[in-house]
């Protein structure tokens, strides 16, 4: 990018933005500094700004994200062409085999669902639309990380820092290279209970015309007396014929 087309305000509001998580939801103006890279006083000017622009809310003291942001994420999904396309091939998929559908995207370390479609259950699982996860936490995200170059895998590696949330979840660097090197070799995954117990997850890669992985198409379901395989050979061959119809559209 040529260094005059940067807007320095635009990046600086959006990292004040990003500043939030679940363990910083409510921060004083030097919380925010520290987190976003900027002074105090300019973190509290943007924090102002943003709350003029309805972003942001305060007490006066602590500020935190107000509702607004959330038109964020919504434009995307409102806007992007992945999104419209693939939501018909999930109806067809949660027909089949009555379970939730699903497709990701990557984002640094998390998968985000862009798209999903629930069965007409009242124990329907699965992330619900524009939600985030670590990434080999979720079958989507380690088949979205395992068809990245070999050399973006080892850096992403090496950067993530392991999240163990159940006693199933894979808990060190060499699980995950071996994982990923499975997938790549089979073009798909099954896990089990990474994430949230009593949980499956299969997924597949989602190509473009071109071949390039743009996606993660998957199912999410109960595991119930289902074994792994059983459940494998349910909803794979649904989930690779609705990727390879998916081939020349997204």
């Amino acid at each position: 990018m040529d260094e005059k087309d940067w807007i320095a305000g635009a990046a600086k509001a959006l990292a004040i933005i990003e500043a939030f998580d679940e363990e910083h939801a409510r921060m004083t103006p030097t919380m925010v500094a520290g987190r976003a890279g900027l002074s105090r006083t300019a973190a509290r000017r943007y924090l102002l700004t943003l709350r003029e622009l309805g972003y942001v809310d305060t007490d006066g003291k602590l500020f935190w994200l107000a509702p607004r942001v959330l038109r964020l994420g919504q434009s995307y999904l409102d806007s992007a062409r992945l999104p419209r396309t693939v939501q018909p091939f999930l109806q067809r998929i949660t027909a089949t085999v009555q379970e939730t559908a699903l497709v990701a995207i990557l984002d640094e370390h998390d998968v985000v669902y862009v798209a999903r479609n629930g069965v007409n259950r009242a124990m329907a699982v699965g992330f619900v639309l524009g939600s985030r996860a670590p990434a080999p936490l979720s079958s989507a995200g380690l088949v979205l990380l395992a068809f990245q170059a070999p050399e973006n895998i080892e850096q992403w590696l090496a950067s993530y820092p392991i999240k163990v949330f159940t006693p199933h979840t894979y808990s060190t660097i060499e699980q995950l290279r071996e994982v990923l090197g499975e997938i790549r070799r089979n073009g798909y995954v099954v896990t089990d209970q990474q994430l949230e117990l009593g949980v499956r997850g299969v997924a597949v890669p989602l190509r473009d015309r071109h071949g390039s992985v743009v996606a993660a198409i998957s199912v999410s379901m109960p595991i119930g007396q289902e074994s792994a395989n059983a459940a494998l050979h349910r909803v794979l061959p649904t989930l690779l014929e609705n990727a390879s119809l998916l081939r020349n559209l997204v």
